[in-house]
């Protein structure tokens, strides 16, 4: 499953997880101390209320509620999901990660101009070194 972090005005971190309750750790170890985080009611969170300032939102009731949302988190799951049916058709397990990085990437730009998201992407494949895990990928 894909688990988000989200920072308001900030960059938006997107992490493959077997459950809710193991992506906590990850988490922790990436959110400073005292922060304030907002989340669902799903029962994984509890364990985040002793080292995190919490809101949390109950879905079926509200979708914002006494500042508590999760609407950042639902905006990148909503783009991830209409990329696979519109796009993609199927995201397989291994790849989850890299299409996840992708969409946090169109999240975290999607108000900078195509001209220079172009630019941006450009930039990035031409410094980058080769990858091991996408090389030659097609010749298995």
């Amino acid at each position: 499953m894909v688990v988000v972090i989200r920072e308001r005005d900030g960059q938006t971190f997107p992490f493959v997880a077997k459950s809710e309750a193991a992506s906590v750790a990850t988490i922790e170890g990436r959110i400073e101390p005292g922060t304030v985080v907002h989340a669902d009611e799903a029962s994984a969170w509890d364990a985040l209320h002793a080292k995190f300032a919490m809101k949390r939102i109950n879905h079926s009731e509200a979708y914002s509620w006494e500042g508590a949302c999760t609407n950042q988190a639902e905006s990148f799951f909503s783009r991830l999901r209409r990329a696979e049916i519109g796009t993609h058709h199927h995201i397989a397990g291994p790849y989850i990660a890299a299409y996840a990085s992708e969409m946090a990437w169109r999240e975290d730009n999607r108000r900078v101009s195509n001209g220079e998201q172009f630019l941006m992407a450009g930039r990035a494949a031409l410094e980058h070194p080769v990858s091991r895990q996408w090389k030659g990928y097609w010749q298995r």
